[in-house]
């Protein structure tokens, strides 16, 4: 294993133009897509932070930019593609790997940067660019310990791969073909934003005549049915996102449901009325419905808020597959045929099979008997795909003198 920092790439200046070119890791995890940044080329200074990832993803530099198209920058116009982790190391060793996650959540048409939530998928990614880094122990299956700030909640990984054979390759819903395989372990999820897995106290209220669930398992979420607002459960996203009177009323739910749940800003205060109206992350929201497909145990259509998802977030699956199993709330009176295996240590393994737009995940979520009525959630576990689609160096055209400055600091 490498222990110097020079397996890392470093912040350059183009001796030609004499523009400052930033190193980054263009990968996918999961179905979302992003940048992984090691944590020591990034300015330590917050507003420089968030100039640089605008200027690197095409965001709007300042205020909001309708409709934006980021053709100038990496990003690609969804909530799914507008991700980017800085990675620290932590601990390394022959035996140990453990990483510091932070995620940074961009917008394609506003400038706000959401640092308040983790991503399960673009989570996979980690592991790989690990991997490429020579950081893993060189074992079959390398495993990996990643800590998230935002969320503060632990994940092991495990990388699947062979010094005999390479990587195994795997394919999951919504990305076309065969990809290394990655597992993740979310390690005590419940509460991630909240501290508790009811966050109102209650597994169904009715909020705006609608009854709904708030979980909060990896993230916090609000769970309907789809019939209660007037849809059938098998909309396109598309359908979705051009369908304004529902994002009204979704609006109208979450906004009122993050007041409830206690969700806070990025300075620790409760989040008001106009922060939840514009949030990009939190609380996210869904609709559900009986599932059509004969393997899963039930349907759902996603929302991060503000748009619908092309598939299912992972972190969002862990939290619905959680609360099929809260009795009372909404999600366990529309899951059928969930199978439960006890473990040899006492605890339970529950797979809930869930049917999304580009097919099924599961999510294996690990709990203990009820105490007070209410489960006792371990943990989550999940499988992933991840890829590298590009590393090199972003030319930061129209960067700052600030930024430049502090980039040449850190370069030298």
């Amino acid at each position: 294993m490498h222990s110097s920092q020079e397996k890392f790439m470093s912040v350059n200046v183009n001796t030609v133009t004499g523009v400052v070119e930033f190193p980054v890791y263009f990968m996918r995890g999961g179905t979302s897509t992003g940048l992984v940044i090691w944590e020591g080329v990034a300015p330590q200074t917050k507003a420089l932070r968030e100039e640089l990832l605008r200027l690197i993803m095409g965001s709007p530099l300042s205020g909001s930019i309708l409709n934006n198209n980021q053709l100038n920058g990496l990003g690609r116009g969804t909530p799914t593609t507008n991700k980017v982790f800085f990675v620290a190391v932590a601990e390394q060793s022959d035996q140990r790997v453990k990483l510091v996650s932070t995620l940074a959540q961009l917008s394609s048409d506003h400038a706000d940067i959401d640092w308040s939530v983790n991503c399960g998928n673009m989570s996979s990614a980690i592991p790989l660019w690990a991997f490429d880094h020579g950081l893993l122990p060189q074992v079959d299956n390398p495993e990996l310990e990643i800590f998230n700030t935002n969320t503060e909640v632990a994940t092991l990984a495990r990388l699947h791969y062979s010094k005999a054979s390479g990587f195994a390759l795997t394919e999951i819903p919504g990305i076309h073909g065969r990809y290394p395989s990655v597992d993740l372990f979310l390690q005590n999820p419940v509460g991630a934003k909240t501290g508790l897995l009811l966050p109102t106290g209650k597994p169904k209220e009715t909020i705006h005549g609608i009854d709904v669930t708030c979980v909060d398992v990896a993230v916090p979420m609000v769970i309907i049915k789809a019939e209660d607002v007037g849809m059938v459960g098998d909309e396109a996203p598309s359908e979705l996102n051009n369908n304004a009177q529902l994002k009204q009323q979704l609006r109208d739910v979450w906004v009122e449901a993050g007041l409830r749940m206690g969700l806070k800003n990025k300075q620790g205060l409760p989040m008001t009325v106009e922060e939840l109206q514009r949030s990009e992350t939190i609380p996210k929201i869904c609709f559900i419905s009986k599932p059509k497909h004969p393997e899963a145990n039930i349907a759902v259509r996603y929302f991060t808020p503000q748009k619908a998802h092309a598939s299912m977030a992972v972190t969002g699956g862990c939290c619905l597959a959680s609360a099929c199993l809260i009795e009372g709330s909404v999600a366990a009176e529309v899951a059928d045929g969930i199978q439960t295996v006890a473990q040899a240590d006492g605890t339970h393994a529950t797979q809930i099979r869930i049917d999304n737009p580009a097919g099924i995940l599961e999510a294996v979520i690990l709990h203990q008997d009820s105490t007070n009525g209410l489960v006792n959630i371990t943990g989550a576990a999940y499988k992933r795909s991840a890829q590298i689609l590009l590393k090199g160096w972003v030319p930061l055209i129209g960067a700052s003198a600030e930024l430049c400055a502090e980039l040449a600091k850190i370069r030298h």
